[in-house]
């Protein structure tokens, strides 16, 4: 019934499509709801691969397995990182700082004064010597000729390498505190041969360093109260015997 108007006269029901139009959009969104909620539900606990778990869960579960691989991974890289280290304190503590010697004779120290080779062969003379050379702050020499000496030695590849390697970051290198005088020359000569390093890449440094400290030091050694004081000493005792 309509009005004079022609619109819908007050408080009349709408129409029967309307009303059913209506109830299925709302039974649709209801169902759709019940759909989703078990998904949200089941995602967080499913494992990986399990139906109903959802792209999230699988993400989640393969994340977890990620970050746990990758710590496993560091681990094990981080022990392998701290082996070297170990090592090359271990080898930084083979090479000779001091050697054991019985005490020198008079004849010996006589012998010092004829040649430096006579003073460098034995290891009572280059104690001597160093003792010496540590109070002209130059030490570093003798480390460094004893520890090519000691290089020379080896016969395992893999120590040599990481001897070289130490013996050039204490020696060698412009950054450290003991670096040796060098030329150019030899010093080109074995930063190309760090590469791969042989008992032998430090020959030439070596005799550089010895030449060094026979024409520099070793006259110095010979007037020195080292030197001195250890031949009165031994005159001394001898005369008492």
């Amino acid at each position: 019934m309509r009005t004079a108007d022609g619109g819908e006269p007050a408080g009349a029901s709408p129409p029967a499509g309307g009303v059913d139009g209506g109830l299925r959009m709302g039974s649709e969104r209801m169902e759709m709801r019940k759909r989703q909620m078990p998904v949200a539900q089941d995602a967080p606990g499913a494992a990986p691969g399990q139906p109903g778990a959802g792209s999230r869960g699988s993400n989640a579960c393969c994340f977890c397995w990620c970050c746990c691989c990758s710590c496993s991974c560091l681990t094990v890289r981080n022990q392998e990182d701290q082996r070297p280290t170990i090592a090359s304190h271990e080898l930084r503590a083979d090479l000779p700082t001091w050697e054991e010697s019985p005490a020198p004779t008079l004849e010996e120290v006589n012998a010092w004064a004829q040649s430096f080779d006579k003073l460098m062969v034995t290891p009572a003379g280059r104690n001597a010597f160093r003792e010496f050379l540590r109070t002209e702050f130059s030490e570093e020499n003798m480390l460094f000729w004893m520890a090519c000496e000691e290089l020379k030695k080896e016969a395992n590849k893999n120590i040599i390498e990481e001897k070289a390697r130490i013996i050039y970051e204490d020696y060698i290198s412009i950054l450290s505190p003991k670096e040796v005088s060098l030329d150019s020359r030899v010093r080109e000569v074995i930063n190309r041969n760090m590469v791969e390093p042989s008992q032998h890449i430090f020959d030439d440094a070596q005799l550089q360093i010895y030449t060094l400290m026979h024409r520099d030091s070793y006259p110095r050694f010979m007037n020195s109260a080292v030197y001195k004081d250890l031949l009165q000493s031994l005159s001394e005792k001898s005369i008492e015997a």
